[in-house]
């Protein structure tokens, strides 16, 4: 917990919270696979009282649309007041602003100097709003957007040179549903046109080089569901889930953790091509794994999650 004793900062006005700032940094979070992106209300003090330890990879403190036009300042001094006393954190945590236009831009300017890893645009439709964020925002923090615009569905594919700090992209399918003129209903396991929105959402994020998470569940209590659609988006190639709650988190971990069959095959695989490697065979048979050339190797190097050397 950030705060031993929540009841005397719950009694005071947002206002004089503003004046319990420290100055606080965590270090940056280290980039790893991550598995679970958990939403939190920062109008609910307990949520942020232990952001220092969720067991969510990543956390997004949400200013924009679950947050009543009138409450929107109290939310923004919320998260500055735990991040300013947050020394450390398990998870990587992000901001979702509200659009530029409609404070936006006031709100990255008032937590620039805080300790979290990332903004999040929501409602992008175009790649100069990315830019306008990367003029502003401090430099050692992400780029990420919530990608819930009929223009940004069709042009992710074409925004990976826009920053090295773009970094994610996360599927709105509501609001994306709505700016296509498609009902919510579709939202179904087995509908087509999801389907079709998420493979097209994830092949064009990769194309673009950009991590793409998958969308938010809103029945938190229908587990079931949710697993069965972590365990369709894991087929499908997705490895991070957007999450309402614990339930959701223990769940998106468990499905999205590496299988450490496949761990230990990548381990041996690599192992094995890059000693075949320096003898000058890139191709060989492998007595339990059979062929082994240099596409597969790569994938090796995929499931480990690390970079691939000059071959």
């Amino acid at each position: 917990m950030i705060f031993q004793n929540l009841e005397q900062i719950e009694q005071l006005s947002p206002e004089t919270r503003t004046k319990l700032h420290r100055s606080y940094r965590k270090p940056p979070a280290k980039r790893k696979p991550f598995r679970s992106n958990m939403m939190l209300n920062p109008l609910r003090l307990k949520h942020l009282n232990r952001m220092d330890d969720l067991p969510a990879d990543m956390i997004t403190l949400n200013l924009e649309d679950a947050i009543a036009p009138s409450r929107k300042q109290e939310a923004l001094y919320n998260i500055a007041l735990f991040l300013s006393h947050l020394s450390h954190s398990k998870s990587f945590i992000i901001v979702r602003i509200n659009p530029l236009d409609e404070g936006g831009q006031e709100e990255i300017e008032y937590l620039n100097d805080l300790g979290f890893d990332a903004i999040r645009i929501p409602k992008v439709k175009s790649h100069e709003e990315i830019l306008e964020v990367e003029q502003c925002l401090a430099s050692d923090k992400e780029i990420h957007i919530s990608l819930e615009t009929k223009e940004a569905f069709s042009q992710l594919a074409h925004w990976g040179d826009i920053s090295p700090r773009f970094t994610t992209a996360n599927l709105g399918i509501l609001d994306l549903l709505s700016s296509l003129g498609l009902p919510q209903s579709l939202v179904d396991l087995n509908n087509p046109t999801i389907t079709y929105i998420l493979s097209k959402f994830l092949i064009d994020a990769h194309t673009a080089g950009i991590h793409p998470i998958s969308f938010m569940f809103q029945d938190y209590q229908d587990t079931t569901t949710f697993e069965a659609w972590c365990q369709l988006e894991k087929t499908m190639g997705f490895t991070t889930k957007a999450c309402m709650g614990p339930l959701q988190v223990e769940i998106a971990n468990r499905i999205f953790a590496p299988n450490s069959e496949d761990l230990q095959r990548a381990k041996e695989i690599k192992s094995a091509f890059e000693r075949a490697s320096k003898e000058g065979e890139h191709g060989f048979m492998h007595p339990e794994y059979g062929f082994i050339d240099e596409p597969i190797y790569r994938d090796a190097l995929l499931v480990l999650q690390e970079r691939s050397p000059t071959i």
